[in-house]
């Protein structure tokens, strides 16, 4: 045994005391315990930040809000900078070298071209300082002082046009001068982007004055007239130097557009070009450009009668313009496009039946005319139309005597009153709603009315008493004898009888546009108050001709583009728009009217023929319309004054006392007819007539009820325009106070005596041919205010009685400018 000492055992480790179970742990089956409040602490540390939980999940934190917002700017000026250095100033888009566009006849014979550029470009000192101001303030008020673009304002354009406050551009001047000089007028992302970018090298490349004379330059103005100085002359024959702030203000509302603001060729819009004039003129003083006390005296500038380029004298400029505002307002083609040129039009027009009217016009009216010796032969004007009844197509147009001398449209002009030619409308209205008169007859062609003259309208709540013609009285008279005489007490008073409503929805039906100037539905709507256009009242012939089916009118076959891509039409659908027995008898009447009435010069034709005639309140219109099987035509013979563009009257004209409807107006058509149907085979109307219509009628033994005592009862006489009374026409136009205005004094009755028949006036009329001093005075005074009538749901010939026929509105034009 060793005597070493034994080396001592290491102490082991005690293991540490375990806590004892508590009730509720795992070793007792228990839930486990929470973790220690340490573990938390520690996770937190971690992250820095409490966790997110619940819905806080889904809320962007601020972190990820700057930092997408950091993302997006960068990206932003990434995208900024390539574009601003891959797009590059291009060549400038030299107008001169455009293609024309070809207007052709329905056959593919040439009409007219058109594209030429009418420009001269000219120095910014040699365009006067208000020109420059006018310009500014219409187009970009604040052009010296910001950017090249208005991000802003682009924005905001956006917004509007989206939203269906108007189509907005939101440019610049700078962005304009781009678009009309670098690029072109198509409006695609593309361009915009182009023009964007552009326009901001170009306003650091080039000073601000040469950016406005270049796009005083390139601007359109209408008129075929690109630039100011151009336009200067086209508008006022004078300099661009010498335009004062009137005139300038005027050329710069034109650019906004061109087509619209032309009051010459468009007068029914000029409240809408002086309004624009207005705001320029005050966008002026607003900037100091002009004071306040020559802003106050200012009066809008008429501006002249148009001259156009030798391809555009006679019918040419007519055809092409009436084209263009078709394109347009059927949404095929806007001037832009067609700035672009290169299109190819074929037009429904027949060359032959053009011709012919040329021809009809010229031998019964223009060379009747001795405009040296009588001032009142120089207001002479004429507008006609024709349409096929069958197709809907335009055939032949008359503007008047040469665009190049007269330059508005007397085809599609809206202000001048259709007068009596209206009258059948009120008529079908009545067929086509089962109507009766006050005491229960059904109205037919012989039903009785009182044709006393004055006779106050029964049934409204208004006072109307329109005068016949020379203020005659006829008694009892049947419908069909009064559609001969055009007596006005009658017709004011079946249109009460029918509902004022019914009858302007039966003009609608039938072709007139909803919108036709002073188509108010009063009892003064039966004598021809509303101011439609001679191709509006012949598309309402042609659905009386077609049997009361209705399609839109179209003077469009084709169009190509580039002489390959074809341009798409819109589709037009045939509808029977009022019944075929309302449209028959209203057939059945007018064809009295040529027979027996104030239209006998029409049995010229050598065909059968429907048709009214009208005068306009103090003679300032006359108008036939009238069709065969075939052919539905409107002539209308106009005064105005060449210089003032006032409305006329034609006392004296040709060396006649009246020109009335049944005058040159009948024999125009009834030569144009002749001709343009010569080799076509004569066919009889097809008709079918109201049940009833052939039956003779008693006139009423009891005298009619005084006015105002009737009990209201009637479906149709509940709308009482009370107040508004438009004697004599319509109520709300000027002029019309009641009694003075002699809605039928400017001879009707015997409309188609004036040198119809050279003798004595058809069924009796005395003297409205030969004379009957112009009823200035006499008018149907009377304020119709209350448009009676439930509305109607069939449609209306435009054209149906002539004011000359029984009157007009009186009063509506008298004093008024054509505007």
């Amino acid at each position: 045994m060793s005597d070493e000492p034994k080396p001592k055992p290491e102490p082991q480790a005690q293991p540490e005391p375990q806590p004892k179970p508590q009730p509720g742990s795992p070793d007792q089956g228990g839930a486990a315990p929470e973790p220690p409040a340490a573990v938390v602490f520690e996770a937190e540390e971690e992250t820095g930040r409490p966790r997110r939980t619940g819905w806080r999940r889904a809320v962007p934190t601020w972190r990820m809000v700057l930092g997408g917002f950091i993302t997006v700017v960068l990206l932003g000026i990434g995208a900024f900078f390539l574009g601003y250095s891959l797009v590059q100033i291009p060549p400038a888009n030299a107008l001169a070298v455009k293609q024309a566009n070809v207007y052709l006849y329905a056959d593919g014979t040439e009409i007219a071209r058109d594209g030429e550029v009418n420009r001269e470009n000219v120095g910014l000192a040699q365009i006067s300082k208000d020109a420059q101001h006018a310009v500014l303030a219409a187009e970009d008020r604040d052009f010296y002082t910001e950017s090249a673009v208005d991000p802003k304002a682009m924005l905001r354009a956006a917004w509007n046009t989206a939203t269906g406050k108007g189509r907005q551009s939101g440019s610049t001047i700078t962005q304009q001068y781009v678009k009309n000089y670098y690029l072109g007028q198509e409006q695609t992302v593309t361009r915009k982007v182009k023009e964007f970018f552009i326009a901001i090298k170009l306003d650091r490349s080039q000073p601000k004055d040469e950016i406005l004379e270049g796009y005083l330059n390139t601007s359109y103005f209408g008129r075929n007239a690109y630039g100011i100085q151009a336009a200067a002359q086209a508008y006022y024959g004078v300099k661009a130097r010498d335009l004062d702030p009137a005139r300038a203000a005027y050329l710069a509302a034109l650019v906004n557009a061109p087509s619209q603001y032309d009051v010459v060729a468009h007068p029914e819009n000029k409240p809408a070009a002086t309004a624009r004039w207005n705001y320029v003129l005050d966008g002026m003083v607003t900037k100091g450009w002009l004071s306040p006390s020559q802003r106050a005296g200012m009066k809008f500038p008429m501006p002249k009668e148009a001259t156009a380029p030798t391809g555009m004298s006679g019918q040419r400029g007519y055809i092409v313009r009436a084209v263009k505002d078709y394109l347009a307002k059927n949404k095929i083609l806007d001037e832009d496009q067609l700035d672009t040129g290169g299109y190819r039009i074929t037009t429904t027009l027949q060359k032959s039946k053009q011709d012919a009217f040329v021809k009809a016009v010229d031998d019964q009216l223009m060379s009747r005319l001795d405009k040296k010796n009588h001032e009142v032969d120089t207001y002479v004007r004429a507008g006609g139309a024709a349409i096929d009844p069958k197709t809907g197509e335009l055939v032949a147009l008359y503007g008047g005597i040469d665009y190049v001398q007269q330059y508005t449209n007397n085809a599609t002009r809206r202000d001048f009153q259709v007068g009596s030619i209206f009258k059948p409308f009120v008529f079908t209205a009545a067929v086509q709603n089962v109507s009766q008169t006050r005491d229960g007859r059904l109205i037919t062609p012989n039903t009785y009315y009182d044709g006393t003259n004055k006779r106050p309208v029964e049934g409204w709540n208004g006072f109307y008493d329109p005068e016949n013609e020379d203020q005659r009285s006829y008694g009892d008279i049947t419908v069909r004898e009064a559609t001969d005489k055009s007596v006005n007490a009658v017709y004011a008073q079946m249109a009460v009888d029918v509902g004022c409503e019914k009858v302007k929805d039966t003009a609608v039906a039938l072709g007139l546009p909803a919108d036709t100037p002073s188509l108010t539905p009063t009892p003064s709507i039966a004598l021809g108050a509303a101011n439609a256009s001679v191709v509006d009242m012949a598309q309402a012939y042609a659905t009386l001709a077609n049997h009361g089916k209705h399609s839109p009118y179209t003077m469009i076959k084709k169009i190509t583009k580039d002489g390959t891509d074809t341009v798409e039409l819109p589709r037009r659908t045939e509808s029977q728009q009022i019944g075929r027995q309302a449209a028959d008898t209203t057939t059945a009447i007018l064809r009295s009217v040529v027979q027996n009435g104030t239209a006998t010069a029409a049995q010229a034709a050598g065909r059968p023929a429907a048709g009214k005639t009208g005068t306009a309140e103090e003679d300032t219109a006359a108008w036939f319309a009238g069709y065969t099987p075939d052919l539905a035509t409107v002539v209308s013979v106009m005064g105005q004054d060449p210089v003032t563009a006032h409305h006329k009257s034609l006392y004296g004209a040709m060396g006649l006392d009246r020109v009335n409807g049944g005058g040159p107006p009948a024999q125009i058509w009834a030569q144009f007819t002749r001709d343009a149907l010569k080799n076509k085979p004569v066919t009889d109307f097809d008709l079918q007539l109201q049940p009833g219509a052939d039956q003779v009628q008693e006139p009423p033994s009891a005298p009619t009820e005084t006015p105002g005592t009737h009990d209201g009862d009637e479906e149709d006489h509940g709308d009482t325009d009370t107040g508004e009374q438009d004697t004599q026409g319509q109520g709300h136009d000027q002029g019309q106070t009641g009694g003075q205005t002699t809605e039928g004094t400017t001879g009707d009755t015997t409309e188609g005596t004036t040198g119809d028949t050279g003798g004595t006036p058809p069924t009796g009329d005395t003297g409205s041919d030969t004379g009957g001093t112009p009823p200035a005075d006499s008018s149907t005074g009377g304020t119709p205010g209350g448009n009676n009538g439930g509305q109607g749901n069939d449609g209306g010939s435009t054209s149906a009685g002539t004011p000359g026929d029984g009157g007009t509105a009186a009063g509506l034009f008298t004093g008024r400018k054509s505007s």
